[in-house]
């Protein structure tokens, strides 16, 4: 999976606390491992991004949007390290937690794509984008998906 997706599917909350996906600053509660898990995530170290994001959410007590926030990019570490089933858990979580969180309806299409499931995934980035239609990630995971299940066809025929 490219870098720019990935990186695109790490929630931008562990960073910013909810500030939306534009803004650099930092607002609202910050946690430094969380933090450094999202940095390690986009950087491509999925175990360490795992390691650090599970040590911040057991290290101090964190709002339950930076909760789902952080769940969400649990959810996009494991799919990109290749274990979608474990990603979905993650995902499903976070959903608990936050229906609008159109990261983690983003990421877990993302999952469903990789386990081959795209009628799951549809539904997921079609929530996602209800919610975020102008994220580049979620016309990305639909363009991955319409490219698996809008091949086209040819139909020929004998004349006689």
């Amino acid at each position: 999976m490219s870098r720019f997706l990935l990186g695109a599917l790490v929630a931008f909350f562990a960073v910013t606390g909810g500030a939306q996906p534009e803004s650099r600053s930092v607002l609202g509660e910050r946690n430094p491992l969380l933090a450094a898990g999202a940095d390690a995530i986009r950087a491509g170290r999925y175990d360490d991004g795992i390691r650090l994001t599970l040590q911040g959410l057991e290290s101090e007590t964190v709002s339950p949007r930076l909760r789902s926030a952080a769940l969400a990019n649990l959810c996009a570490a494991h799919a990109a390290n290749g274990a979608p089933d474990t990603a979905l858990g993650f995902c499903a979580e976070s959903l608990a937690i936050d229906e609008r969180n159109w990261r983690a309806y983003s990421n877990r299409a993302f999952a469903y794509w990789l386990k081959e499931m795209y009628a799951e995934a549809s539904a997921d980035i079609e929530a996602a984008s209800a919610i975020a239609p102008e994220a580049p990630q979620v016309r990305q995971i639909r363009g991955m998906i319409n490219e698996k299940i809008l091949r086209p066809t040819v139909t020929m025929e004998t004349r006689e």
